[in-house]
């Protein structure tokens, strides 16, 4: 099935990748490297639509989907910087932008009383490979060390699979929202090279640090929560989650 919005925006980030090789010299790498993961991203958006039934994007959806968007310059433009010199001006602006919107979209899905778990899921896929990103190009001038910033995430689905009870909901907490944030802000400072090099190396790892206790303190939640009434523990974080969205 074919949907106007994921439609539009794989359009738009072709379209973005068009303006990218007119002012700044984008490279086949990078349009290799931005294409892909926009087809990959508008096929994975598609198939979420399908499977929750829903025709068309709501208007939250449609600001996070112009985040996805930046994202896909911001990975054009990293995996460029791979094969030559690339406009870090540019990089920084893009993400900069991403990460400005990344308030608005669950504001929208307040104000207009669309919020869903499709959508959140949708914000935190964005948010996640948008700083996965960030940390591989950073890693070039940091040290490799940065990836672990970018892998976190996806190290704890991996874990996941492994350990079901990693996969239960834990209650929503506003300091992993701020957690997040301070990534994508302290990368995107790094990135751009406005910080003197010890001091975005500091940086990155105060970042580093916040998340791994950020990530820490929900394991150790839902490892305490595995074993005391599971059912229970999942009907009440549901309930908060839904009060949490609904504002």
């Amino acid at each position: 099935m074919v949907h106007a919005g994921p439609a539009a925006g794989l359009t738009a980030l072709l379209a973005l990748l068009v303006t990218l090789t007119a002012t700044v010299g984008l490279g086949v790498a990078g349009w290799a490297a931005g294409a892909g993961c926009g087809v990959i991203a508008s096929v994975a958006l598609a198939r979420a639509l399908t499977r929750h039934g829903v025709a068309r994007l709501a208007p939250a959806d449609r600001v996070t989907l112009t985040r996805a968007v930046l994202a896909g310059g911001v990975t054009a433009l990293a995996a460029d910087s791979f094969t030559g010199p690339i406009s870090i001006s540019a990089l920084a602006a893009l993400a900069a932008v991403a990460l400005a919107l990344d308030g608005v979209d669950g504001w929208v899905a307040r104000r207009t009383r669309t919020a869903s778990e499709r959508g959140a899921r949708f914000d935190l896929e964005v948010d996640a490979f948008l700083i996965l990103v960030l940390s591989g190009f950073v890693a070039g001038s940091v040290g490799p060390w940065v990836l672990l910033i970018g892998l976190a995430r996806y190290a704890l689905v991996a874990a996941g699979w492994l350990l079901p009870w990693l996969r239960e909901p834990a209650p929503p907490r506003r300091w992993c929202k701020v957690v997040a944030a301070i990534q994508g802000v302290v990368l995107t400072v790094v990135a751009a090279g406005v910080a003197p090099d010890g001091l975005g190396v500091a940086a990155v790892a105060v970042a580093l640090a916040m998340l791994a206790e950020s990530f820490g303190r929900e394991v150790c939640w839902k490892r305490r929560g595995r074993s005391v009434e599971p059912a229970s523990h999942r009907v009440v974080v549901t309930l908060l989650g839904e009060q949490v969205r609904a504002g």
